[in-house]
Parts: C-alpha cells; structure tokens; sequence
C-alpha cells in the first residue's frame, strides 16, 4: 500500500524514471509453447523491482498477425492469445503497481494490420466507399493503373504501395503502407480515426496504465494531395514526416491525459534529425517525452558524445521537457556488439550481419555507457537482456527469421531479430530457463549454446557481473539525490577523451574514451566504476562515479 501511495503521490516521477522496456514473445514462457507470455512477466516481477525500475513498457501485446512483431495490431482492446488475456494484463498492470512499478502500454496510431476489422471492410467494398477513406486508396499511375500512385518507399525497402484486387479478382486500387504491406497507413484527415485512437487511449488509462509509448509519432499526418518528397521541403512540411498538424493530435491526446488524478505520460518515438524539432512535440501542452536517438546512434568518440548530449539537454531546456537516454531497444544491434566494432554508430541504412566485432571490447565500453546513460540528466530506458551484457545474435539461420526488414531488403539487411532473441534466466544450455522445465516447444527464435556466463542465475552473486553493475547503479541513482531529473555541469577537463560533468555540489561523472588510463580529478571516494580502477586511476573505456569533497 505505501508504494502505491507513493506512486500517487508523484506526478513528476516520469522527468527521471529508470524505465524498462519489455519485448513479451522473448522475456519468459510460462505456458510452455516456445513464446513469452503476460504470465511468465508475472512471474518475474521480483526480478524487476530487484533491478530497481519505475515502470515496465511493454511493446504491443495485442491480437495481431506478427507481421512486424506485433505491430500489425488487428484489435487494440484485448491481448494476443499467445501472450495472454485482457484480464491478465489488468492482473499484471495491478502485481506491477503493488510492487511500486508502473505499466506504459505501446500505441500503434499510423497503421493497422491488414487483418484489421477497418481494413478488411475497405478491401471489401469499391473505390470511393466510406471505408476505404479512413485508409490512403488511390489509382495507379499508367494506362492500366500499373504504377503506384507516387514514388514513396517503404521504411523497411522495396515501394510504400501495394495493389489491392478488385472483386472480380481484376487488379484494383493501390494503397499506402509506410512498413509492410500488411501494414497498411491510416488516414488521419478521417475524424473517425482520431475518435478510435481517443478512446483506445481511455481504454487502457481506465485499467491503470501509466502511459502511452507512441510508436512512429512522427509519422501519421501526410500531405492530401500525396506530392512525391521534396527533399528541399521547409520545416514541417515534408509529405509525410513531422507535419505540422501532428501538433493538434497530440495536444488532443495531452488532455485526455492531464483529465486523470494521475496523470498519464506520453512518450513519443520520434527519428528526427533535428533536436529543435523533435523538442517542439515537447511543449507543455503535448507529449511529455520522447526518445533520444541521437544518443542511441551516437558512435562511441568523446567529442561526438558530448556534441549530442549538449545539443539534446539544450533543446530540451527550450521546452522544459526531460531528456531520455536510450542506448537500445528491439529494433538496434545491441550495444555489446556494436561497441565492439571499428564503426560504433548506427544506422538502419547500413545495417550488416557478420561485421567483425570484438565482443569483450564491446561489453566493457556497453558497461561504461551504461553508467554515463544513468548519469545524466532526465529518464533512462533499458532494454531488456540489456542489464545481462546481452551481445546482438548474427548467426540465425535463414528459416528462422521473422522480421520483415530481412525479407524486404532480399537479406541484404539482416533484420532485428538478432536484438530479440529470448532472454536467458538459468541453466547451462538452452533454452536456459526460458520455457519451463520439460518443455516440449523451442524458444521462438534459437539461442546460442554459449550463453550459460550470461544467465540471471549465473550473474545474480557474482560482484563484477554487467547485472550487479546494472543493480548497484539503478540503486545509487534512486538514492543519490543529484541524479534523475536536473542539471549538468562540465568540468575541465586537459584531455579532450575524457567527459567529466558534475551532477550537484558533490556527484560526478567521469567518462574515459581514451586508449590508456588517465587520473581521476580530486574526490573524497570512488561510488561505482564500471571496471576496476588500475592503481587509482581510471582505465580505458571505463566510466566512474565520484563524490566530490565538499570543497570542490
């Protein structure tokens, strides 16, 4: 009773929560059929307050063909039979509560499954019907409608079009699909697709969700008229990214959040590459966060990081809105992987299985980013398997992948599976406490036969592990009173790859990028290192927290 009360309590807790970020088919099968499930969530919700997060989102856990993972949703007021029931995912949202952690669901506003109530009545009636309007359908270009309607890609390769049939089994209109083809776009110039999104929000707030995870929020609104993309287009008037009129959406969607004694969060995700942009989806009376993916993207090079780190706390500042810190999420090489590669951006576009990746380089720069993401200032995001140290898996076969990105691009990309692979709790083999004991169906997608050092069970009292690391940090950060959400200040620094910033009169952060170990300025002691100091001083690829001495 006394967490939840103080969840009541604290409206602001959003401005700088840890919050986790659960993928439900890889987290833990209960049931036994080889997907995770609501159930096996349940059951580890100790490990989770263990870990020491404010609130869980889940990606969508809603009834869907799994064309893109389960953001094809066919229905956004029950939950998929894979995973569960409506009542269980109420049950869970209440054990999570109890618990002191909050439930954030996924929307999924710019598309539908094809196998959507909505859509399926718009195949099934003739051009120009009113079904068809809340959906892009428009004719093809060329004598016989051959082409698409414009020159449109989609997200994940290939056109943003596909033909539909008529009837007669006569090819017919064609319609938009930002992702993939059974995932076709929404028209939101429709007022019956803002009501159905309005009160799907209500839906899930009335059962104790905390708030929404907004997905492609960026997206929603294009131009009427469909122009082909001008890649000179002014600010908010490209033909379909970051429109100007997102901001009247939103600004709907905030008071339907403020209206409740709790009020709901809105956390957007939002690809922009202009922070002053991506900052005005922030104002008071929008979203309240979004996510960082210029930090998430950002190579592991000093001067590049504290580049993004300025300009994202800057931009922030404009619109009083927190930052978040992201440094993975189910649809990224995990960082452990790509750490431990020459180039240690990334970026969707170039994207390649089978990169040379030096894998303890990687986990032990993954372990310092760590501590710098929880250092700054704002909300943390941590994707799940990432407290394990989790490398990203690239040798799955051919016949096991799911992702559409692979199929589209002809298995040039190699798709994101490799970041969803089911967690691993104990055991020496697979499927590692995944399934229950005596389990007759395999974990959805394989897991390798060396992963028995990077179990829960493995890690749990081993004192240098990446989870005790993971624990240690999360606890000092909802003790120390400087971190979360405030202020940065830099320090000097006669080294150009060391960051150094303070957090109050007393914490700071100090950051070595550096081939070769570099001292520590004045402290009073050592809080937490992400590896061990080396007579004092501060080793390569190793992020320490200090206390200052009070004179400092």
């Amino acid at each position: 009773m006394m967490r939840e009360q103080a969840l009541d309590a604290d409206h602001d807790w959003w401005r700088g929560a840890v919050i986790y970020q659960i993928y439900v088919r890889s987290f833990a099968d209960r049931n036994g059929d080889g997907t995770g499930d609501l159930a096996g969530v349940r059951s580890r919700l100790g490990y989770l307050r263990d870990l020491g997060v404010d609130a869980l989102w889940f990606t969508p856990w809603y009834p869907s063909p799994m064309a893109d993972g389960g953001y094809d949703v066919s229905d956004y007021r029950s939950v998929d039979p894979t995973f569960g029931t409506l009542s269980e995912a109420e049950q869970l949202i209440t054990e999570a509560r109890e618990l002191g952690i909050r439930t954030i669901v996924d929307v999924v506003p710019n598309h539908v499954s094809d196998q959507h109530p909505w859509f399926e009545a718009a195949l099934n009636t003739p051009p120009g019907s009113v079904a068809r309007e809340r959906f892009w359908f428009r004719p093809g270009r060329g004598a016989n409608g051959e082409e698409p309607p414009n020159n449109w890609t989609s997200n994940f390769g290939g056109p943003a079009w596909t033909r539909s049939k008529n009837a007669d089994g006569t090819p017919g209109e064609w319609y938009l699909h930002l992702f993939a083809p059974e995932q076709p776009d929404l028209n939101w110039d429709h007022p019956s697709v803002h009501h159905e999104f309005e009160q799907i929000l209500k839906f899930w707030f009335d059962r104790g969700a905390a708030g929404v995870r907004i997905d492609s929020a960026a997206l929603l609104v294009k131009h009427p008229d469909l122009p082909e993309v001008d890649p000179d287009h002014a600010p908010g008037e490209h033909a379909h990214v970051d429109r100007e009129e997102l901001h009247d959406i939103y600004r709907s969607w905030r008071r339907i959040a403020d209206g409740y004694p709790q009020p709901r969060v809105l956390i957007g995700e939002i690809w922009l590459p202009d922070p002053h942009r991506m900052s005005r989806y922030l104002r008071p009376d929008e979203l309240h966060t979004a996510f960082n993916f210029d930090f998430l993207t950002c190579p592991w090079e000093p001067g590049r990081l504290r580049r993004v780190i300025d300009d994202t706390l800057a931009a922030h500042a404009l619109v009083d809105a927190p930052a978040t810190w992201v440094l993975s999420n189910h649809d990224v090489t995990r960082p452990v992987t790509r750490y431990g590669r020459d180039d240690t951006s990334f970026a969707f576009e170039s994207k390649r299985a089978g990169v040379p990746t030096d894998t303890a380089l990687g986990l032990r720069r993954a372990r310092a980013a760590a501590l710098l993401a929880m250092a700054l200032p704002g909300a943390v995001y941590v994707y799940q398997g990432e407290e394990l140290g989790l490398p990203e898996v690239e040798d799955i076969e051919a016949h096991r992948i799911q992702d559409p990105m692979y199929f589209r691009s002809g298995g040039i990309d190699p798709g994101r599976d490799g970041a969803r692979v089911p967690l691993p709790w104990e055991g020496h083999e697979p499927p590692y406490g995944f399934n229950p004991s005596g389990a007759a169906a395999e974990p959805w997608l394989p897991q390798p036969g060396d992963w028995s050092d990077r179990t829960v069970a493995a890690q749990d009292a081993d004192p240098a592990s990446t989870l005790t690391l993971y624990r240690t940090a999360l606890r000092l950060r909802r003790t120390e009173p400087e971190l979360g959400d405030g202020d940065l200040q830099w320090l000097p620094s006669t080294d150009d790859d060391v960051l150094a910033f303070r957090r109050g009169d007393r914490f700071a952060c100090i950051v070595n990028l550096s081939t070769r170990s570099v001292d520590l300025p004045e402290h009073d002691r050592v809080v937490l290192s992400s590896a061990d100091l080396e007579q004092g001083r501060l080793p390569a690829d190793t992020t320490a927290w200090l206390r200052l001495s009070s004179a400092s």
